[in-house]
């Protein structure tokens, strides 16, 4: 089972009222580059100047970011706690549903083992990355900026973090949600928490590039008997227990193909009828009625109701039986979370047409963790994103 420990976490300074809000950020993957100006405009400390380079005219841009980072450090904006830690993290937010929810996770440095050789799993397949972005700016910073996802087996590791710890940080993104962060630092309560999460896999829910860079700088600080701390990576720990999930859906976005070359495949695999405009309450009736949406250029849908005999032996997924319906038909396709941000795409001739799928169920996440059969790529969005900026951690010999 996978080592799960404390480390002395990075953390912006909170001694001249600085606003945690103004200086953090979402993950640098759930935004572009307009929106990365906007944060950075905003404060001049804000993490995406270290978390986000952007091309610079012969500068090399992951330096740049290490210069950030050590002189943040140096002048207090920045600073690291005296002793290993671990940090709860609370969200508290209000899901699609209506309903207020809190989520509890802990953050440490957990093992980066070999891919294949159990106690880290994965749960979905990955798509290609072109660049070494997340490798390089490891290189430079010799830290961990933002932390990967992970849900524990681990039944009780929920009940382990509900005492409150030492508040450290707050604050309120740009969807609502309340990010609370917490040290603890009792070694009595340490070691449970290491115990805990190191007793049971931890699934991979969210960061698997992030996780597999790991490995490569692990690999290549043991060939050149560097850092010491490369052989664990900074994480998000959860336990994999409904209270503790919210899975929204990423929707499929078609490009390269007519919307008719399409529902005539769907066709063979699904009943399709009318679903007028699609909306918000699309969802709803997707949801209740275990359908799919085609949705038109001009947003209009159409339902998709599973032939069940068309898709004997395949997963109980609607990411694998889109798959399964559409292997034969040349198309490329792109992932958005967000019914209006697919209609928006749509609007802007983005994509061709789309289909919306439902989030997948903690039976199947379960599943996935039992025997080790992997989603489709971009399967599941968990949400709320975690903040990047409120715990970061070095990598020292």
């Amino acid at each position: 089972m996978p080592r799960f420990e404390p480390f002395p976490a990075l953390r912006y300074s909170t001694t001249n009222s600085l606003d945690v809000t103004a200086v953090t950020s979402p993950p640098y993957d759930v935004f572009d580059e307009t929106v990365r100006r906007e944060y950075a405009s905003s404060n001049s400390h804000n993490v995406v100047h270290i978390d986000y380079p952007i091309e610079t005219d012969g500068a090399d841009r992951y330096r740049i970011s290490a210069d950030f980072l050590q002189q943040w450090i140096s002048q207090g904006v920045i600073t690291r706690d005296t002793e290993k830690t671990f940090s709860i993290y609370r969200m508290q937010f209000t899901d699609e549903s209506g309903q207020h929810r809190t989520t509890i996770g802990v953050i440490g440095a957990l093992e980066v083992v070999d891919e294949g050789a159990g106690g880290v799993l994965p749960h979905e397949r990955t798509t290609p990355k072109a660049k070494t972005d997340r490798l390089d700016l490891t290189r430079a910073t010799h830290c961990n900026l933002s932390p990967v996802w992970g849900l524990s087996l681990s039944s009780g590791l929920t009940d382990l973090l509900r005492v409150k710890g030492e508040v450290v940080a707050t604050c309120t993104d740009e969807e609502g949600v309340l990010h609370t962060i917490e040290r603890v630092s009792d070694a009595d309560r340490v070691q449970k928490i290491s115990e805990c999460v190191s007793s049971q896999p931890v699934l991979i829910a969210d960061g698997h590039h992030r996780y597999a860079i790991s490995r490569t700088f692990r690999d290549e600080q043991r060939n050149s008997q560097g850092l010491n701390d490369a052989e664990l990576t900074m994480t998000y720990v959860s336990e994999l227990v409904e209270e503790q999930l919210s899975v929204a859906a990423i929707h499929r976005l078609y490009n390269s193909v007519e919307p008719e070359t399409l529902l005539t495949a769907l066709r063979a695999h699904y009943e399709v009828t009318d679903a007028g405009q699609v909306s918000a309450n699309t969802i709803r009736h997707m949801s209740d009625h275990e359908v799919l949406c085609f949705v038109h250029p001009d947003g209009s849908g159409a339902y998709l109701h599973p032939k069940n005999d068309t898709f004997t032996g395949i997963r109980d997924l609607d990411s694998s039986r889109l798959e399964h319906a559409l292997a034969n038909v040349a198309h490329d396709v792109s992932y958005q979370h967000g019914v209006q941000e697919v209609l928006a795409r749509l609007a802007s001739n983005d994509a061709t047409c789309a289909i919306l799928i439902r989030p997948v169920s903690l039976t199947e996440i379960q599943r996935t963790a039992n025997t080790g059969e992997l989603m489709p790529p971009k399967s599941t969005f968990f949400t709320p994103k975690l903040r990047t900026g409120l715990a970061m951690r070095q990598l020292l010999h």
